[in-house]
C-alpha cells in the first residue's frame, strides 16, 4: 500500500503533491522566524530564516523536478525529438 501511495505521488496527474513538500518546510521555517523574531531569541530566528530558505529553494526545485521535467519530456516526445 505504501508503495502505490508512493507512486501515485511521484507519477499521478492528481496535483503533484510531492513539489508541496517545499513549501512545508518553508512554512515552518516562517513560523520559526516569526516565533524567534517575537520572543527576541536570535538563534531561532536565525533557524528559522535558515529553513524557510532551504523550503522556498525546495519547493522550486522539486515542482521543476516533479512537474516540469515530467511536462516538458512528454512533450518532447510529442515533438519527435
Amino acid at each position: 500500500m505504501l508503495k502505490r501511495m508512493t507512486d501515485a505521488l511521484r507519477n499521478g496527474e492528481e496535483g503533484h503533491a510531492t513539489a508541496g513538500i517545499g513549501t512545508v518546510i518553508g512554512a515552518a521555517g516562517a513560523i520559526m522566524l516569526a516565533i524567534g523574531a517575537a520572543g527576541d531569541t536570535d538563534w531561532l530566528t536565525i533557524t528559522g530564516g535558515i529553513v524557510l530558505a532551504i523550503g522556498v529553494i525546495a519547493a522550486g526545485v522539486l515542482h521543476h523536478q516533479v512537474v516540469d521535467y515530467d511536462l516538458f519530456g512528454r512533450l518532447d516526445k510529442l515533438e519527435g525529438k
